[in-house]
């Protein structure tokens, strides 16, 4: 009997830290439970598809990195779509669904996504299935989950037309119909938009989801027969109607690797990065504090010796190589039970059963390291536990208790418990092992893969713009990042890159007016990797005018923008150069002003011709000691109050527009201050404002240097 042959699907993904791919390889691997075949392909893979004769559903799974540009893995896909010789009806014989990842936090959120959408519907193609626009803002998996839920059914509804299609087409010749051939397009299908507030679809079960029933506890009382008062919900405990629902689970993340540990001489182990070999390891030269020791905040900054690295230009910026922090890895090694086998090799395959499609052994997992290195250099144990964690650690927790509260912090109807409790709160992963004590998972559960995301990723580098621009030096400046306290870090924490950075250099750390000849004379070394941003440049053109609003350490790349233009001021006296303004704000004038002497002297020299300054603090507390005229306290009011120059500047002028710094708050608050002064100044609409932005994001005269 021969055997089914499967209808099949294409699918294919653009994803630049593994998000996107790894839906999408999890979508493929629980396609065949579906009786469907996936045929998952990345998007710059185009000798693997073809989408000019596909006939079969497509779905996209894509990301957007950068200011709202393609993954490196999608930037050639979308530049052949965008090509202006294609007909209208290129694609018209295509039906797609699409699913986009971005960040609220973002201005161009989910803008890839957005940009195939609008393509792909331009050259003709069909929507079977309605967009997810997935939020890392606020959780991808709120959006995710039921995406992929209801897609099955959609790929199916789709098959079936598609192949009702044909049957009639087919007929329709046989018959010699007059009429001629049936349109062969996709039919209206009914398209559903995905909203958070959508209780029905979020609370619906899954074909491979598991539902677990809790039975009402007994009413709490007292000896006395009055009412004991419950203790609140925390990240331990839960409060009805969640403990008393009955629960719909992901599916239990399958296993595909094996992991086992091998006794070794710890004799020649490896030190820094697992991509050391690739990297610059440039040694400190100088560090100093640039805030006063009042300061909410400490920023820091630090010269590197950086001659074996490629010229640096001003806008560039370059990752920084951190550890975990030792004490957070023998946290993750006792709760692990391996604290005696540290120094032992780890030895990782692939388990010889595993259905796992194009499984590989992950590439920074080499075989010749230990343990230790593994937890030190290689996994992110900080990151937050995503649910497919959390559903995996279920199976290895003993109390019944705890195994509930973990199932529910995992579930649909837990979505607002793990938000609140989980990844709000940034939870890392050694944190939630120390709050469910009976919960001991093998070390091969950490390392491997669920069917859809990584339970945990690669300990990634962390990104810093370059400040100054000296020949054979790197210069930046940081602000070390703390974290609250909350109930399960009663002491608070250090970012990790930041907190490493602080404590490395506190040996040689200078104060503000501190002598240099105090300085240790065995500076510490810090691995480094040049990342050229070559749009976030000043313009090419000296008489082009330009803007940068650079709050806090947002200022670093303008003091390169500005020693650029202060240099071919010097080497071209007779050249016409454009207007350069700054804004710039912190909390206080006397505190946290940094590169006050620096900016001063630029506008002295004439290199910037309008420096516009706020102080939050300062002028909120002239406020409230009754000041008559409060002053501008961020930098979105100064571009406000300089409405009318800085809009001539950019829609009439061709000028150029420079943000750098804060994207949850600064960033946003910028890009709607500007649509305001564009209503005001052309007399147009929001939605007109709007557009006029992206116009200039378009031909990037709007560009960011943002972070969350």
């Amino acid at each position: 009997m021969p055997c089914e042959v499967k209808p099949r699907f294409v699918l294919l993904y653009g994803s630049q830290k593994g998000q996107a791919e790894s839906l999408a390889e999890g979508i493929a691997e629980v396609a065949e439970e579906h009786g469907l075949a996936a045929e998952l392909s990345c998007l710059n893979h185009n000798e693997k598809y073809n989408l000019e004769t596909e006939n079969a559903p497509v779905v996209f799974i894509v990301s957007t990195t950068g200011d709202g540009e393609p993954p490196d893995n999608a930037l050639q896909f979308v530049k052949r779509i965008k090509e202006k010789t294609l007909s209208p009806d290129h694609y018209k014989h295509l039906c797609y669904a699409l699913l986009a990842l971005g960040d609220t936090n973002y201005a161009n959120f989910c803008n890839c996504g957005k940009t195939i959408e609008r393509r792909l519907q331009e050259l003709g193609a069909k929507q079977f299935y309605a967009t997810g626009y997935a939020d890392d803002g606020t959780g991808l998996e709120v959006v995710v989950e039921p995406w992929i839920e209801g897609l099955w059914k959609a790929i199916k509804g789709a098959l079936s037309k598609m192949a009702s299609n044909k049957a009639a087409f087919v007929k329709g010749l046989a018959a010699d119909s007059p009429r001629g051939a049936p349109d062969s397009t996709m039919p209206d299908v009914q398209l559903n938009l995905l909203r958070i507030t959508d209780h029905s679809v979020l609370a619906s079960r899954s074909p491979g989801a598991s539902a677990v029933s809790a039975s009402a506890p007994e009413t709490p009382g007292t000896d006395d027969g009055r009412p004991r008062v419950s203790p609140p919900a925390s990240l331990t405990r839960s409060l009805p109607p969640l403990s008393e629902s009955s629960l719909n689970l992901p599916a239990l993340p399958p296993p595909y690797l094996d992991v086992s540990l091998q006794e070794a001489d710890p004799a020649g182990e490896a030190v820094g990065p697992s991509n050391v070999e690739a990297l610059s390891a440039a040694p400190v030269c100088r560090a100093v504090q640039l805030t006063t020791g009042d300061s909410v905040k400490t920023a820091l900054l630090v010269e590197l010796d950086a001659h074996p690295m490629v010229t640096y230009h001003p806008g560039d910026s370059f990752d920084v190589f951190c550890p975990n922090r030792a004490a957070e890895v023998e946290e993750a090694l006792h709760r692990l039970g391996l604290s005696d086998q540290r120094n032992h090799r780890v030895h990782v395959s692939l388990l010889k059963d595993t259905k796992k499609k194009g499984a590989q052994v992950p590439s920074y997992m080499s075989q010749n390291i230990s343990l230790l290195y593994l937890l030190t250099w290689c996994l992110e144990i900080r990151s937050v536990p995503k649910k497919a964690l959390l559903r995996a650690l279920v199976e290895h927790t003993g109390h019944s208790g705890q195994r509930r509260r973990l199932q529910e912090l995992c579930s649909r109807q837990g979505s607002a418990d793990y938000n609140l409790y989980v990844r709000d709160c940034g939870l890392s992963v050694p944190e939630l092992l120390a709050a469910f004590p009976t919960c001991s998972p093998p070390l091969s559960l950490l390392l491997g893969q669920s069917a859809n995301i990584k339970l945990l990723s690669r300990l990634r580098s962390h990104l810093y713009s370059s400040c100054l621009r000296h020949p054979g030096k790197l210069r930046f400046v940081f602000s070390v990042v703390e974290f609250p306290a909350c109930s399960w870090r009663p002491a608070g924490r250090r970012g990790l890159c930041t907190g490493w950075l602080f404590d490395l250099i506190n040996p040689v750390l200078l104060s503000p007016g501190e002598d240099e000849s105090s300085v240790s004379p065995a500076p510490p070394k810090i691995h480094v990797s040049l990342r050229p941003n070559r749009s976030f440049r000043p313009p090419s053109e000296p008489s082009a005018p330009f803007i940068m609003v650079g709050p806090g350490t947002g200022v670093a790349p303008f003091i390169g923008f500005l020693q650029q233009r202060e240099q071919q001021r010097k080497d071209d006296a007779e050249a016409v150069f454009g207007e350069t303004w700054l804004f710039f704000g912190c909390r206080h004038r006397d505190g946290d002003f940094l590169f006050r002497e620096e900016l001063e002297g630029f506008v002295s020299s004439g290199t910037l011709s309008q420096l516009k300054v706020c102080f939050s603090r300062d002028d909120h507390e002239e406020e409230e000691a009754g000041a008559s005229s409060a002053r501008p306290r961020y930098v979105q009011h100064n571009l406000l109050l300089a409405s009318r120059p800085v809009t001539d500047i950019l829609l009439r002028r061709g000028g150029y527009l420079y943000v750098c710094g804060d994207a949850k708050n600064m960033a946003k608050d910028v890009n709607n201050a500007l649509m305001e002064m564009i209503q005001t100044e052309l007399q147009v609409d929001q939605l007109e404002a709007m557009k006029t932005l992206a116009a200039l994001r378009e031909e990037k005269r709007y560009l960011q240097d943002i972070w969350g």
